[in-house]
C-alpha cells in the first residue's frame, strides 16, 4: 500500500481519519473556549496555559493504573466511550456560572478516559491496514492532527468574535456528536484484544514488561524525550516573536506536515529506517543557532527545517509494531501518546522555567531554546547505542538464530 488512493479505499480508515479530524478540531475550540473562561475568571496566565494544554498530564495518572482498557475493551466500543465522556463534559462546560475549579475537574475526565482507552485508535489502524500501509496510515493520521489544530484553533479564534463561549462548547459536542455517530455506524465491532485479565494487574504489568524492556524503553523515550525538549522550543515562541509568533507556529505546522508526507508515502521501509538519527538531529540543531538570536525570517527558516525531523516518529512507531505483540498493542500506542503528551507538557514548562531564569524578552527566549536544543542532541545520542537494538537487521538475525535451534 504506497498510495493514498489504496489507503482511502479502505472504507474503515476513512471512518477514523474523519473521526479524527472532528475530535482535534472539537478539542481545540473547547481548549480555546475553556481557556477564555478561566483567564476571565482568574486573571492567571498559568492557570489559563493548563486549562488550554495542561489536560494531557492528567493521562500520566490514568495510563499507570488503567491503560490496559485498550486491550481488554471492544475497539469500538472503547472509542465510543473515549468520545461520549467528552462531548459529555463539553455539554456540561455550558453551565451557567460554573466555577473554574469544576471546569477544571470536568477537563480532567476525557483525558482520564482517554488513557484507559484512547489506545484503542491506532491499535485500529495498525488491525485495518496490511503491514506494509501502516506508516503511511499513521502518517495520514499525523497530518490529521497537525492541519486540524491549525484549523480549530483558527476557527475557535474567529468563532470568539461573534460568539459566546457557550456556543464554542455547543459547537464542540455537535462535532463530537457526529463523530460518534460516524464510529457506530462505520466501524465493524472487533472483539478485545485480551480478556478476562484484571484491568489494574494488567495495566502494571504490561507497562512494567514494556518500559523494562532493553529493546522497546530506548524506543520510546527517543519519542519522547527529544521532541519533548523542542515542544519546549515552540513553546517559547511568543515570548521571542510576540505578535508576530503566529508566523513560526504556522511554518512549524507546515515542516512536520512535510516531513509526515515525505517520508510516509514516498520514503520505503529501509531508507526511512537509516533516516531515524539524521531526522532526530535535524528536529533540534536548526534550534542551535537561536543562540545568535536570529530574525523573525531566519528563524522560521530554522523552525520549519527542524519541524521536518518530527517524522523520525514514524519508522519509531514501526519498530514498536514489530517488538511488540498484537495482544498488547492497544496498550503500547496508549502509552506511546500518554508519554508524548507528557514530554511535551513537561518541555513547555522547562522552557518557560529557563526563560524565566535567563531573563525576560526574546534574547531570554532564545538562548533558552538553544540550551534545549543542546539537551534534545545530547539526549539523542545519548539513545543511540540503546535504540541499535531495536534495528531491524538485529531482528531479523535473532530470527534467524531461533529458526536454526528448532
Amino acid at each position: 500500500m504506497k498510495t493514498y488512493r489504496q489507503l482511502f479505499a479502505v472504507r474503515e480508515f476513512r471512518v477514523l481519519f474523519l473521526v479524527q479530524c472532528l475530535n482535534i478540531g472539537s478539542y481545540a475550540v473547547a481548549s480555546l473556549a475553556l481557556g477564555t473562561i478561566t483567564f476571565a475568571a482568574t486573571g492567571s496566565p498559568v492557570l489559563t496555559a493548563l486549562a488550554m494544554f495542561g489536560a494531557p498530564l492528567m493521562r500520566l495518572v490514568g495510563q499507570s493504573l488503567v491503560g490496559s482498557g485498550s486491550d481488554l475493551v471492544r475497539p469500538r466500543t472503547a472509542l465510543l466511550i473515549v468520545f461520549t465522556a467528552t462531548l459529555v463534559t463539553d455539554l456540561l462546560q455550558t453551565i451557567p456560572g460554573l466555577h473554574w475549579g469544576w471546569r477544571f475537574v470536568l477537563l480532567a475526565v476525557g483525558p482520564l478516559v482517554t488513557s484507559a482507552l484512547g489506545g484503542s485508535m491506532m491499535a485500529l489502524v495498525s488491525d485495518i491496514l496490511p503491514p506494509d500501509g501502516f506508516i503511511l496510515g499513521r502518517a495520514t493520521m499525523n497530518i490529521a492532527v497537525g492541519g486540524m489544530q491549525i484549523v480549530g484553533f483558527g476557527i475557535g479564534g474567529l468563532l470568539l468574535i461573534s460568539f459566546t463561549t457557550t456556543q464554542l462548547f455547543l459547537g464542540s459536542a455537535a462535532a463530537l456528536l457526529v463523530a460518534v455517530v460516524l464510529l457506530r455506524l462505520g466501524l465493524s465491532d472487533r472483539p478485545p484484544r485480551d480478556a478476562g485479565a484484571s484491568l489494574v494487574r494488567r495495566t502494571r504489568e504490561v507497562n512494567r514488561r514494556l518500559l523494562g524492556s532493553p529493546v522497546v524503553r530506548p524506543i520510546y523515550l527517543t519519542l519522547w524525550v527529544p521532541n519533548g525538549l523542542i515542544v519546549g522550543c515552540e513553546a517559547l515562541f511568543v515570548p521571542f516573536a510576540g505578535d508576530r509568533a503566529g508566523y513560526l507556529f504556522a511554518v512549524t505546522a507546515a515542516g512536520m506536515l512535510l516531513g509526515d508526507v515525505v517520508v510516509g508515502r514516498f520514503v520505503s521501509i529501509r531508507v526511512r529506517d537509516r533516516l531515524i538519527g539524521p531526522l532526530r538531529l535535524l528536529l533540534a540543531v536548526p534550534y542551535l543557532v537561536f543562540f545568535l538570536i536570529p530574525s523573525l525570517p531566519y528563524a522560521a527558516a530554522l523552525a520549519f527545517v527542524a519541524s521536518v525531523g518530527y517524522s523520525a516518529s514514524l519508522p519509531l512507531q514501526e519498530r514498536l509494531v514489530t517488538h511488540t505483540g498484537d495482544q498488547v498493542r492497544g496498550q503500547v500506542f496508549g502509552l506511546q501518546g500518554t508519554g508524548l503528551m507528557v514530554g511535551q507538557a513537561l518541555g513547555a514548562l522547562l522552557g518557560g522555567s529557563l526563560a524565566s531564569a535567563l531573563g525576560m524578552g526574546p534574547a531570554a527566549a532564545a538562548h533558552a531554546m538553544g540550551v534545549l536544543a543542546v539537551a534534545s542532541v545530547l539526549v539523542s545520542v545519548a539513545l543511540t547505542p540503546g535504540l541499535r537494538r531495536s534495528r531491524p537487521s538485529l531482528l531479523r538475525h535473532h530470527r534467524s538464530r531461533a529458526a536454526s535451534q528448532v
